[in-house]
């Protein structure tokens, strides 16, 4: 199999080529080891070396013998060290997989990297001190987006058709629309956080990964969106697999779009035309379409956010080894000291805030089925715009309203629980992804993922690819 044509592959295509024993599932690892190897060269998305060999795995799995990565995000795959993007962070190695990495494995997914992130996960740029910047395929001086950015950027290159990402405010979605590609963030309780954390970033962090198609999207989370007994939060699970969505043409339903954020602050016309045109296509398409928007209070979404940030800060707190201040990045260092500061009736107060976003968006969707929104404000910045170890920033509840200006649609979402899905939906004149966000009630993946597919099939994205692909032999 030549790079080049393994590149043009989503995973279900992989899949079926070695199924029919059109390949083999090391013709096709011996392809993605190259496209990594030659595609990292430019956007700096690993961590580390590639794994040799690859990580173990069922080779019998519904995805057997399709390339994959994992983010550098937390203890997350067994004896594979990790640092959360962090020079703080050494020697540090997972003991036992994450819930969700056994069932990668039982999927049959072949792990071959990791994948960057920025300092604790905390900004929507992938620019950390200790792995550098990792740079965006579409154009290499604009970023990737974060937390999930690594991930992103080596999807979206073609070193491998899907990756693990989270989101803890968009940190899927985010890097998604800056790569051209499809990122979804599940409801609260679809996918398990555990076995070390029983309710991440206090149930507002999300795994699962980001793709190239939609199907690839629906097959990913028929093999792994099954919650685990014990742990506190438990979507039901869904009628039929999300698989036989695809296609599935869903009844005539109420939609409502903005792309006014929250907060206030100003899009660019270039996201909001995107987000325009998929609002006319849905209803081109046969759904009732609406200007609406859920009566979200952007300060309570600051607020709530800030349980997930005590919650990173308490994990490095409360670390087996406290990092030295001095190898933090100037953010983390404004959140550990606020970490320890902070005092229960301050989580309180959070938690109410929490609580007013997740009602808002609940009643929103009593009257709605699905919200149109642009994933970002803006285009993929330049490197440097989100810059995390500056000392600028007076506190950590400013660093949210500073990369908020730049992502004010998806946080909201974590809040409430609502799965939320971006799609690559709409090109900008300087030839950069935009993404348009969905967003349905909680646990219904299967509505999205069913629109979804309608969108992909009318504003098809597959012939878009970044400069980066014209150099794979």
């Amino acid at each position: 199999m030549e790079t080049h044509e393994y590149a043009g592959h989503d995973g279900v295509g992989l899949r079926d080529l070695i199924r029919s024993g059109e390949v083999s599932a090391a013709e096709v690892e011996t392809a993605a080891r190259h496209a990594l190897q030659q595609v990292n060269a430019d956007v700096n998305g690993l961590t580390r070396p590639p794994f040799d060999p690859a990580l173990s795995h069922d080779p019998d799995g519904p995805f057997g013998g399709v390339p994959f990565l994992i983010k550098d995000s937390q203890p997350f795959a067994r004896n594979v060290p990790f640092a959360i993007g962090s020079r703080a962070i050494r020697g540090a190695v997972a003991w036992v997989d994450h819930e969700l990495m056994a069932r990668f494995r039982a999927a049959g997914l072949v792990t071959i990297g990791q994948t960057t992130s920025p300092e604790m996960a905390l900004s929507f740029a992938t620019e950390s001190v200790r792995f550098g910047i990792t740079r965006n395929p579409w154009a290499l001086d604009r970023g990737v987006g974060g937390s999930s950015g690594g991930s992103a950027a080596l999807v979206a290159a073609g070193a491998a058709p899907m990756a693990h990402a989270n989101d803890g405010a968009g940190s899927t979605r985010v890097p998604a629309s800056c790569c051209g590609l499809v990122g979804l963030k599940p409801s609260r309780g679809r996918v398990p956080c555990g076995p070390l954390i029983g309710e991440a970033a206090f149930g507002q962090s999300y795994e699962f990964a980001v793709t190239r198609t939609v199907r690839d999207t629906a097959h990913l989370l028929d093999a792994v969106g099954a919650p685990p007994l014990g742990e506190k939060y438990a979507a039901p699970p869904p009628s039929r697999p999300y698989a036989a969505e695809l296609g599935a043409r869903p009844e005539r339903l109420r939609v409502a779009f903005t792309t006014t954020p929250w907060s206030g602050v100003p899009v660019d016309p270039q996201v909001t035309a995107a987000a325009l045109n998929a609002a006319k296509t849905l209803e081109w398409i046969g759904h009732t379409v609406t200007e609406a928007s859920p009566p979200i209070d952007a300060d309570a979404v600051i607020e709530a956010m800030m349980l997930g940030a005590l919650a990173a800060g308490a994990a490095l707190l409360r670390a087996p080894r406290r990092p030295d201040p001095d190898l933090l990045e100037a953010v983390t260092r404004l959140l550990t000291g606020e970490t320890e500061a902070a005092t229960l009736l301050d989580v309180m107060a959070m938690t109410d805030a929490q609580h007013q976003v997740t009602r808002a968006a609940a009643l929103f969707f009593t009257d709605h089925d699905l919200l149109v929104t642009p994933t970002l404000g803006q285009l993929p910045p330049p490197h440097g715009t989100l810059d995390y170890d500056s000392p600028r920033h007076a506190s950590f509840r400013g660093w949210l309203r500073h990369i908020f200006t730049y992502g004010p649609f998806t946080a909201p979402f974590n809040v409430s629980g609502n799965p939320a899905i971006s799609l690559p939906l709409g090109q900008s004149r300087e030839g950069l992804p935009i993404g348009v966000q969905l967003v349905a009630a909680p646990a219904r993946e299967d509505l999205l993922l069913r629109v979804a597919a309608q969108l992909e099939q009318a504003l098809p994205w597959h012939d878009r690819r970044p400069p980066i692909y014209a150099g794979l032999p």
